[in-house]
């Protein structure tokens, strides 16, 4: 009998204790507690602005975003409506808003040209020697040069000197770069003065540029340059289409010039 005892006391003895004994209680505290909110959830009052104020804040907390406000308590009554977003002013770049206004000047600058270049060549133009056209680079003057100079030669006609004149005058007042063109047809020249079209299409270039210079346009602003017949805008097979081709451009430039800074060499 003593031996069972013994035997007993020592199983009884071997037995784990247990440590989580403390869970119970704690299990018993977290149900009173949710039963506690969910009586206070049940006699409260919400409204569709404290929710939304409420979800908004949520959302805003767990995505990182920072809501627009920090720190102040939003109280919204029942009878209130829901919140509304205020826009924020956007803030602009002031660099980014003077060159935006300086380009808008300088455009209507270009159209106010066009206009004037349009009444000092009204005449040529109801002739259907020149054209005024506006794109990217700016404004194009084109005369066909058989109003400006004899065939095969580049040297300015009388009639020439007076309307480019007034084209000079308007252009004097203006600050604009301008490229002055010269074209010709693929009819080939070889003369001692042209040996070829590239001699003759630039000769022309320079004439209108020297006339333009004697009419107060800064020298700064003008370029001549030729390109012979590479650059037609008509067919030169007919006999209308080598006319059209023969002609010189003026291009008022309207780009600004760029920042150029210097390309480093390859390591």
């Amino acid at each position: 009998m003593a031996y069972y005892r013994h035997r007993r006391r020592r199983r009884d003895s071997d037995e784990p204790e247990n440590h989580e004994r403390w869970l119970v209680s704690y299990a018993d505290f977290i149900t009173l507690l949710f039963a506690f909110f969910v009586v206070m959830y049940g006699i409260s009052s919400i409204n569709e602005g404290k929710y939304r104020v409420m979800s908004d804040s949520i959302v805003s907390a767990f995505r990182s975003v920072p809501g627009p406000t920090t720190g102040v308590m939003a109280v919204v009554s029942p009878g209130d409506p829901p919140p509304m977003a205020i826009p924020m002013p956007v803030r602009r770049n002031p660099a980014r808003v003077k060159t935006d206004e300086t380009q808008a000047m300088k455009k209507e600058h270009l159209r106010n040209l066009a206009k004037d270049l349009n009444q000092a060549l009204a005449p040529l133009m109801a002739q259907g020697k020149v054209r005024v056209t506006e794109g990217a680079l700016g404004i194009t003057v084109d005369i066909n040069a058989s109003v400006l100079f004899a065939p095969g030669e580049a040297r300015l006609d009388l009639g020439a000197v007076r309307a480019l004149g007034a084209v000079g005058r308007v252009l004097a007042a203006a600050d604009f770069p301008m490229v002055v063109e010269g074209h010709t047809d693929n009819i080939r020249i070889s003369t001692p003065q042209f040996p070829s079209n590239w001699e003759l299409s630039t000769a022309r270039a320079a004439s209108v540029v020297r006339l333009f210079i004697d009419t107060a346009v800064d020298p700064r602003r003008l370029t001549a340059t030729g390109y012979a017949d590479q650059r037609p805008v008509a067919d030169n097979a007919t006999a209308e289409g080598r006319q059209s081709n023969r002609r010189v451009a003026i291009t008022i430039e309207s780009r600004t010039s760029d920042n150029r800074v210097d390309v480093p060499l390859p390591e």
